[in-house]
């Protein structure tokens, strides 16, 4: 006979993520021949002419200046979260009128 076993259960609740999952955007380097460390900020992507995309808003917390890891990494989530959010800017009734007329 097969009985549940709480072992079994304990053991599979220990196996999820302990950490928090950082934002979208937010990236770590670490790049000793440069002496490079910090978290890199990406947000707010456009299209260029060209057809590529690129961040309208990038900024690169090193971990020196800002006493370490954790901390460069909380100042780049506060600079994050003061990001406007959401896509492109409203238009102008001007604007939203001409594009219905045409």
């Amino acid at each position: 006979m097969l009985s549940f076993s709480t072992f079994t259960f304990e053991r599979a609740m220990k196996s999820t993520r302990r950490h928090s999952v950082r934002p979208r955007g937010i990236s770590r380097i670490d790049q000793p021949s440069t002496r490079t460390h910090g978290w890199f900020v990406r947000a707010g992507f456009y299209a260029r002419p060209n057809g590529t995309y690129a961040p309208r808003h990038r900024r690169f917390f090193g971990d020196f200046t800002y006493g370490g890891k954790r901390r460069a990494l909380r100042a780049a989530e506060a600079y994050l979260a003061k990001l406007p959010r959401g896509g492109r800017k409203p238009r102008s009734r001007a604007t939203a009128r001409r594009l219905r007329s045409a």
